[in-house]
């Protein structure tokens, strides 16, 4: 006789004839006008609202990640929606599809980086020894460490200090932002040159700050880009793009 099988149970939302329910808070009495975007994404990530420190930091990890011009994926949206006008959901889809390790989803490999390395370190880990095996590894496999630097910032990128300000004016700059700085002085003395901590690598501390786990750390990325490309399309009915970056390409890739 096969055993019972398991419950299917989820905790994310339910609804009734006449009620919704997220996280446990009724949706239209708790929820709908009291609280931000920023702030609904935090309860679905942690099954909690936010403190209004939490809710200060997580938002401007947010906000950090909405908007970085034409890169690939606004251009893969526009490219989509430029073909399937009908279809703004497979446009913003085919611009999420471009996050990858270097748009965006390096803020998931720094995360587990600092994540794996401190965990079972103890309450007062030797982050300098931490940081020295950090790049140690990374160095003898020839890995490029998660970030660090930025191919135009420089010499410093201009959204890292301000979000560890936020962090440390809210009481969340702790061990994790402090092995991500050492690993980055660690770097600059190992390489012989300037590695300074980027936006993805202050967001992968931070987030870590926030006990936001490395596997879905991307997805801070997922959700704030989402918002920018529909952006990019909103643009894109004004002051349409696609048409001359399509005929373009076609005419000189064919000029031979």
């Amino acid at each position: 006789m096969a055993g019972r099988q398991k419950r299917l149970k989820s905790d994310m939302g339910s609804s009734t004839s006449d009620s919704i329910t997220v996280r446990g808070l009724d949706l239209v009495n708790d929820l709908i006008g009291k609280v931000t975007l920023g702030d609904m994404a935090f309860l679905e990530l942690t099954g909690r609202l936010p403190t209004h420190q939490e809710s200060t930091v997580f938002n401007a990890l947010a906000v950090t990640l909405v908007e970085h011009g034409m890169t690939p994926s606004a251009i893969a949206a526009r490219l989509t929606y430029f073909g399937a006008p009908e279809s703004v959901q497979a446009a913003v889809a085919a611009g999420l599809l471009g996050i990858g390790d270097r748009f965006g989803g390096s803020v998931e490999e720094a995360a587990r980086t600092l994540q794996e390395a401190l965990a079972g370190a103890g309450a007062q880990p030797d982050i300098g020894r931490l940081a020295a095996q950090v790049v140690a590894s990374h160095k003898e496999r020839k890995r490029p460490i998660a970030g660090l630097g930025h191919p135009i910032h420089k010499p410093l990128d201009p959204r890292t200090p301000k979000l560890f300000e936020i962090a440390a004016a809210n009481g969340f700059s702790g061990r994790f932002v402090e092995l991500m700085q050492a690993i980055s002085s660690e770097a600059g003395r190992s390489y012989g040159r300037e590695l300074p901590v980027n936006a993805t690598g202050a967001i992968g501390a931070i987030a870590s700050e926030l006990d936001i786990p490395w596997q879905v750390s991307r997805g801070l990325a997922v959700m704030a880009r989402a918002i920018g490309l529909v952006g990019h399309i909103r643009e894109e009915l004004d002051e349409p793009l696609a048409a001359e970056i399509w005929s373009r390409i076609d005419e000189e890739s064919s000029d031979h």
